[in-house]
This record gives C-alpha cells, structure tokens and sequence, in this order.
C-alpha cells in the first residue's frame, strides 16, 4: 500500500492499522488508547496539527470519526540515537542497483531503538534516495555484502531472483575449534566435511529464537565445509568454516553451526541465549555474507559482488 507521506531525513512514515468500529467514537481517541505510554495532550496537539492522515493524504483531526479510514500515517518521534561507530562501503552503483559491504552492529533497515543509525536510512541521506529499498537482508549481527533496489520500476526482477533462489550466497564463520578436532580427518560429531547439513527450523510465537524440530520434514539446507583451523590473533582455537545455503531461513547459519556443536564465536543467542547486554564492539559476530552471484535479470550478465571484509578471528597459524 503506497504511502500518502514522502520519506523523511531516510525514514518512512509509520502506517498504523484502524479498527473500523469498537468502544471509541473517534479515530484520535482511538490512537491515545492504542499509545497508552504516550502523552494524551500531545498525540491530540499532532492531530490538531494536521500531522497524521489518511490513505487520501488529507490529515486525520481530532474529531473524525471512527470508521472512515481503516488506515492512517505518520512520522514517528526520532530518538536520539548513539552513533554506531562503523560505516557501510559501497561497493557497487548504477540506476538499478545499490550493493554495500555491511559492517557487523549496523542493521540492515529500522527497528527497535534503531532508525537512522540503519544501512537503509544510512544509504537514503548519503545517495539521496527515498526509494531505496533492501532486496535481501543480515542480521544486525552479521557484516558483509548486501544488495539495494534503487528505483520501483526495477524492484521486483531481482527480488524474483531470491524468491526463485537464483542467488547463489556464500558466508565464512568463526567458531572455537571442537576439542577433539583434527584437521587431517574433519568431522563434526559423526558428520565427514563437507556436509550437506539438512534440519527443520521454526519461527515460533512470542519466543526470540528459532527452534530446531526433528519430527518435521528439513526445510533448511546449507552446504558446509572447512577453510582452515589454528590459532587466531587473540589466541584462540578456532575452525574456520566456509557456508553456502540452500535456503534462507532465519537465523539458518547460526542455527546450523550451533546443532553441529560449533556455535559461532560472539553469538550472544545461540546454542545459548545470553543476557541482554551492551554491544562489544571486540568480539563481533564471526559470520561474514562474503559473496552473492546472479545473472542479472535486466541485462543477462553474471555478476559476482564480494566483500572486502574480514572476520577477526580467523587462524593466522
């Protein structure tokens, strides 16, 4: 549904549902029902203002009745927000498409407490863009190469192109080496490298991490391998490892990694769910999107975008 309100400093305006009938007899009662935790006098000030419409563009007032729009927009209240101390490189730029090396803690679009410290919102102001819009997209967690649509008409040839999975994606991770490792004869658990680890992930309700259900059918592939094993710059003994998916299910990378007893260095949600705590900007993420392959659905051409990230905690010996 197109938005009546432009974006803004990088940022869209919020769409807010309206329920077309229920106990209040206007659109603004009710909003300061629904923002409870809001201020009453200043979301009626906003109103007043003109500063929430409808679908029309025309703005909502203080005294319109519920059920004559089912939808209505706004620009939100931005925080302040502390600047996340890493920038975005672009790595490639045409009329169509917008490809950037995502640094680790930066997301990728807005959410929670972050907005325009967000690759999306990062990327508007700096090119000048409202309509850039993400094709794919990392965890917040994870850095590396991601690819932006730069204009609508554009858009949807290469999303089409994940849908049908015609991305070919490779990552690396770090994880701490397995005890009994031996890099003459790689095994995870009774798994001979390279692996075709296969499993059933779920999103369930209310709970923040995926869970892994063995009485359903895999519906998550990745295809795993070893780049090397040592010593890494900190000292620790790692396994460095090399990860092509087959599909794109949430958190699949660090869900995999974690099921074979290898969980990836600096990941605070799995095997384990630490508690929530300050970023530590000296040990980020060790999962790298190191490269994404096509063949460009508007010229026919192979295209190949790598990173020119690295992960820190890679063997040095």
């Amino acid at each position: 549904m197109p938005s009546p309100l432009p974006v803004r400093d990088g940022v869209g305006p919020t769409r807010l549902h309206v329920p077309m009938s229920g106990p209040w007899e206007t659109i603004a009662e009710y909003t300061v029902t629904r923002f409870g935790h809001l201020d009453p006098d200043e979301l009626y000030r906003r109103f007043d203002a003109g500063e929430i419409v409808g679908r029309d563009g025309h703005p909502i007032r203080r005294h319109t009745a519920l059920g004559t729009h089912p939808f209505i927009w706004y620009y939100r209240d931005l925080p302040v927000e502390e600047p996340i101390p890493f920038r975005e490189e672009i790595l490639h730029r045409d009329d169509d498409l917008v490809v950037i090396d995502k640094p680790h803690f930066l997301p990728t679009t807005p959410g929670g407490r972050y907005l325009q410290e967000s690759t999306l919102v990062r990327l508007r102001v700096r090119l000048d863009n409202p309509d850039l819009t993400p094709i794919h997209r990392l965890d917040r967690a994870t850095a590396g190469v991601v690819m932006f649509s730069a204009r609508p008409d554009t858009r949807g040839a290469y999303q089409s192109l994940f849908e049908k999975r015609q991305v070919t994606k490779v990552y690396e991770a770090v994880s701490a080496q397995p005890a009994a490792w031996d890099p003459s004869a790689p095994v995870l658990g009774e798994h001979t490298l390279p692996l075709l680890y296969r499993n059933h992930i779920a999103v369930r309700r209310g709970e923040l991490r995926c869970v892994v259900d063995d009485a359903r059918e895999p519906n998550a592939e990745t295809l795993i391998d070893v780049l090397g094993s040592g010593v890494s710059v900190s000292g620790r003994a790692v396994l460095h490892t090399i990860l092509r998916p087959r599909t794109g299910r949430m958190h699949q990378l660090r869900v995999h990694l974690a099921a074979l007893g290898i969980g990836i260095l600096g990941d605070r949600w799995y095997p384990e769910l630490l508690p929530e705590a300050p970023d530590d900007y000296s040990l980020p993420l060790q999962l790298l999107a190191r490269e994404v392959e096509f063949t460009d659905p508007l010229t026919g051409v192979p295209r190949r975008f790598v990173t020119r990230r690295t992960l820190d905690e890679a063997p040095i010996s």
